[in-house]
C-alpha cells in the first residue's frame, strides 16, 4: 500500500504512551487546519477506504518480523559489518537480548500500530452503509488477526481491546491477557471474516477467505487445537484455489509474485521515501537489502549488508537432489566461480546467503536507497506451508496418517522433481519428518524459530536458549515503565 494513499491523517489512531518511543506518526502527513476524529471522518465509503489502506500500510514494517525470525532460529547467523552492527539483532542471535532492545520494542511498537488501525476502523464500523462494506470489515478483522498473531508469538500474553482504539491511560488499566484469550479473539476475528472475504482477492495482496482460513487453520495448530486445524486446512486445500508452483525456482522472482502459491502476500514497492532513522516508512521489503551479498558484483544480484547468513548446518540439511537447496541458499564459493562474479566477506560470514530474499538488479529508473527499496514481496502464506500445517494436524491429531503423508508427499515431489523420495512413515517418525519438511521447504522465510519454539525443540536446537525465558522476547521497559505497575515483565528478563 503506497504512502501517499496514506496521507490521511491517522495521528489520532495511535496512541503514544500504550506505545511508547513509535516513531510511527513519521508515517503521517498533517495539515495544520486538519484533523481526523469521529465527528469529521468515517463519513464516506471513501473515508472508510483510505482508513483500510492505512491498516494494510502497517503490514510493511513485518520485514522485521521476518528476518529476526530466521536470525533467531538455527537457520541463519546475524552477521552485517561487524559483531555491534545493529546491537539488537546481535543480541536476538547470540540469545542475550533484554527488555532495552530498541528492534524488538520497533516489533512491539509496529504491530501495535497494526492493530491499532484496525480498531480505529473497527470502533466506526457502523457509523454509515454502504454497499462492500462487510467485506472492508472483513479485511479489517482478517489484519488485526494477523498483528495480534504476531504479538502473541513474539510476546505472549498482551493488552487487547476489542473494537475500540486504545487511549492514553489504558496502559495502566488494562491487563495484559493471558495467551488463550488473545487467540480467542484471533479465532472469533477469523470466523468472522471468512464470512464476508471473497474467494478471490479485489486487489493484489488483498485478503481472502483462504488467506483467513489459513491462518485460522495456523492458530489452531499453535496451540495444538489439531481436529479445528485440519477441518479449516483442508477447506483451503479442497477450494482449489492455490496449487504448488512447478519450479521452486520461480517462486521468489519477481514474475512470481502472487502467483498460484501465493495464500497471502504482503506487497513491496520501490517508492522514495525510506530512511535509516524510519525503516519502516519504507515501500520497499527492508530485509532485502539487508540480507544481500556484501561487495557483490556480477549477475542478477545488488549487493546488500550481509546480515542473515544461513549456516553450514542450515545447508547441508538438504539433500543434493533437493531442488529447494540452491533455490533457498545461495553457495557465494560456488556461484561466483560459476558467474565471475566478486564479493567481500563480513561479520560471522558463512559462505551462504539466503537466496529467496536476495535483492534481485532493478531497472535504471528504481528510486530510492537500493538497500531499503527492494520491491521483493514477502510470500507470507504459502500453499506449501498450508499443505505442511494440514499434514501436522492430521498426523499430532491422530486423525490420519494416511492424509498426513500425502501433503507431504506432495511437497517432496515438487522438491525432487519425482516420486522416488515420497515417504511411507506413520506416528512418531511421520511427526520428525514433517517438522524437517516444514524447516527445508520454508528456510529463509520466517518461521523457523516459532516452529521450534512450539515443537519443544528449541533449546536443543539454538544456541544461548534458555527455556522458560525465551519461548518469547521482553516486553520493552519503556512499556513496563509506563504500565506503572500494571504489566509484568515476561519471566526471566
Amino acid at each position: 500500500m503506497k504512502k501517499h494513499v496514506f496521507k490521511i491523517a491517522m495521528a489520532a489512531a495511535l496512541a503514544p504512551t500504550l506505545f511508547a518511543g513509535s516513531c510511527t506518526d513519521e508515517f503521517v502527513e498533517v495539515s495544520p487546519e486538519y484533523s481526523i476524529d469521529s465527528e469529521n471522518f468515517f463519513n464516506s465509503e471513501a473515508d472508510y477506504e483510505m482508513a483500510l489502506i492505512a491498516t494494510y500500510d502497517m503490514l510493511q514494517s513485518t520485514y522485521l518480523n521476518a528476518i529476526l525470525g530466521e536470525i533467531a532460529s538455527d537457520n541463519t547467523l546475524c552477521g552485517g559489518e561487524s559483531p555491534t552492527d545493529v546491537i539488537g539483532w546481535q543480541q536476538v542471535d547470540d540469545m542475550t537480548h533484554n527488555p532495552n532492545n530498541s528492534n524488538i520494542r520497533d516489533l512491539w511498537n509496529w504491530m501495535f500500530a497494526g492493530v491499532q488501525r484496525a480498531n480505529y476502523f473497527l470502533e466506526f464500523k457502523d457509523k454509515i452503509d454502504f454497499e462492500g462494506k462487510a467485506q472492508m470489515v472483513a479485511e479489517v478483522r482478517f489484519l488485526r488477526a494477523y498483528y495480534n498473531f504476531e504479538l502473541v508469538k513474539w510476546f505472549g500474553p498482551i493488552p487487547i481491546k476489542v473494537d475500540a482504539r486504545f487511549q492514553l491511560g489504558d496502559e495502566t488499566t488494562i491487563p495484559r491477557s493471558p495467551v488463550s484469550e488473545v487467540y480467542a479473539l484471533i479465532e472469533s476475528d477469523l470466523v468472522a471474516a471468512i464470512e464476508d472475504l471473497p474467494a478471490t482477492p479485489a486487489a493484489a495482496g488483498r485478503a481472502t477467505r483462504g488467506a483467513a482460513q489459513a491462518l485460522l487453520g495456523k492458530a489452531y495448530l499453535y496451540q495444538e487445537k489439531f481436529q479445528p486445524a485440519a477441518t479449516v486446512l483442508e477447506e483451503v486445500i479442497a477450494s482449489g484455489q492455490y496449487s504448488l508452483a512447478s519450479d521452486f525456482y520461480s517462486i521468489f522472482e519477481h514474475d512470481g509474485e502472487n502467483g498460484p502459491e501465493s495464500v497471502f502476500e504482503v506487497q513491496y514497492g520501490e517508492m522514495e521515501g525510506a530512511s535509516f532513522s524510519c525503516l519502516q516508512c519504507s515501500e520497499g521489503n527492508v530485509a532485502v537489502g539487508f540480507s544481500g551479498i556484501r561487495g557483490y558484483d556480477g549477475p542478477l544480484f545488488t549487493p546488500g549488508f550481509s546480515f542473515n547468513v544461513p549456516t553450514e548446518e542450515a545447508y547441508n540439511a538438504y539433500q543434493p537432489s533437493d531442488n529447494r537447496r540452491g533455490a533457498s541458499v545461495l553457495d557465494i564459493v560456488a556461484w561466483a566461480e560459476a558467474e565471475g562474479a566478486s564479493y567481500t566477506t563480513g561479520n560471522e560470514h558463512t559462505g551462504y546467503f539466503n537466496r529467496k530474499y536476495l535483492p534481485r538488479k532493478r531497472s535504471s529508473a528504481a528510486q530510492g536507497d537500493l538497500n531499503l527499496t527492494n520491491p521483493n514481496n514477502y510470500r507470507a502464506i504459502r500453499y506449501s506451508d498450508v499443505l505442511l500445517m494440514a499434514a501436522e494436524a492430521n498426523n499430532r491429531g491422530g486423525i490420519s496418517d494416511a492424509k498426513a503423508l500425502e501433503y507431504l508427499n506432495q511437497v517432496r515431489r515438487r522438491a525432487f522433481g519425482s516420486t522416488n523420495y515420497d515417504m511411507s512413515l506413520t506416528g512418531a517418525a511421520l511427526t520428525d519428518a514433517i517438522w524437517q519438511e516444514r524447516r527445508l521447504e520454508l528456510m529463509g522465510e520466517g518461521h523457523r524459530f516459532f516452529d521450534l519454539v512450539r515443537t519443544g525443540k528449541a533449546a536443543d536446537a539454538i544456541d544461548g536458549f534458555v527455556a522458560g525465558k525465551h519461548e518469547v522476547f521482553p516486553i520493552p521497559f519503556e512499556e513496563i515503565n509506563f504500565s506503572q505497575g500494571n504489566w509484568s515483565q515476561n519471566p526471566n528478563y
